[in-house]
């Protein structure tokens, strides 16, 4: 089983092994969360998934050339631009508003208190730069979501690019058992289903039976391949979320539950990323991920800079990322494999 699944087991040692690395500096002391130094290691880190794609394909798939295995992995548009067109609009001004939904959410349930008409606590982030801004917070604010929406997912997409084409690229269509990212099996060793073990030379009753089935194989075999994406996508964001570890276990994204950020973010990465996964088989392509991983980054943490600075949202509870964004992302999944379902690729 190790030896079949050896492309998996390079591409986990090198994305997790590099980040640990990266995140070294975090555990000796020598950078504390919240610093621009942070805030670089934290932007090499989200390379180390990428780097565990290339080093599969440099010692795994070499014989494959770059642009194929660019295609297998979502690097183009996919087969149809006008759908991959659409789910990147649809990434780049849907998870804004689910931002927005999410805050009011919290806010309606009461895991969030309010301050539209004061905004302490966005005036509190601020500090001793408030008085040096010529313009009011309020407008301020607004250029910020404006800049957060329309800019920054662009900027955003270069290091979230680095993330997804490891965990939605490679990794989700390899879990499916993709043909065009997973080996082929080593000769001697093709197991049943592998090969056609049907007698040549039975004759034209078989062939007429074999036709006539065709049909109810195709959608049998369709639904079996639906069937999979579920696990494959449970699986995958366990993954994306324990690699997070280095960070999430300093208490990154939590602040207030300590190590324990650690357990509740892989809740977040299984479902969110359930609903980057659908957008990755949707499209063939890797991109409107790439987007809604950039614009989630961009606008999380803005959203809840709503709230009030004598009550600080706890963001273990509130925002897009807390409890409540959790339950706004689950029926948002379910509505889109609903309506649009997916399957494994063939």
């Amino acid at each position: 089983m190790i030896r079949r699944n050896a492309d998996v087991w390079l591409f986990l040692l090198v994305a997790f092994g590099a980040s640990w690395l990266i995140a070294l500096p975090v555990w000796t002391g020598a950078v504390s969360l919240g610093t621009p130094a942070f805030v670089i290691l934290g932007i090499l880190i989200m390379a180390t998934p990428s780097l565990g794609v290339l080093a599969v394909w440099l010692t795994r798939r070499r014989d494959t050339p770059f642009r194929q295995w660019a295609r297998a992995t979502g690097l183009t548009l996919g087969p149809d631009r006008s759908r991959t067109a659409a789910l990147l609009a649809t990434a780049l001004l849907g998870i804004p508003f689910l931002g927005a939904v999410a805050v009011a959410a919290s806010a309606a349930v009461g895991t969030m208190r309010l301050d539209l008409a004061g905004l302490g606590l966005f005036r509190a982030q601020l500090g001793a730069a408030l008085g040096q801004v010529p313009m009011d917070p309020r407008i301020l604010y607004v250029v910020q979501v404006v800049q957060a929406v329309l800019i920054a997912p662009f900027l955003n997409a270069i290091p979230a690019l680095g993330e997804e084409w490891g965990w939605r690229g490679w990794l989700l269509p390899r879990l499916l058992g993709d043909p065009a990212v997973t080996p082929p099996p080593a000769p001697g060793n093709v197991g049943a289903g592998g090969v056609n073990t049907g007698v040549a030379g039975a004759g034209d009753e078989a062939q007429a039976a074999g036709a006539g089935d065709e049909a109810g194989g195709e959608a049998a075999a369709g639904e079996r391949r639906g069937r999979r994406v579920w696990p494959a996508l449970v699986l995958s964001g366990v993954i994306w979320g324990l690699w997070h570890a280095p960070l999430t276990l300093k208490g990154y994204n939590y602040p207030a539950l300590g190590a324990w950020a650690a357990v509740l973010f892989v809740g977040f990465c299984v479902i969110f990323g359930a609903l980057l996964g659908w957008m990755r088989l949707r499209s063939r392509s890797v991109w409107p991920a790439v987007i809604a991983h950039a614009s989630l980054n961009a606008v999380a943490g803005l959203a809840l800079l709503l709230g009030d600075a004598a009550a600080p949202p706890n963001p273990a509870l509130a925002g897009i990322t807390g409890i409540v964004g959790w339950v706004l992302l689950a029926v948002v999944v379910f509505v889109a494999f609903r309506l649009r379902p997916v399957s494994a690729p063939r």
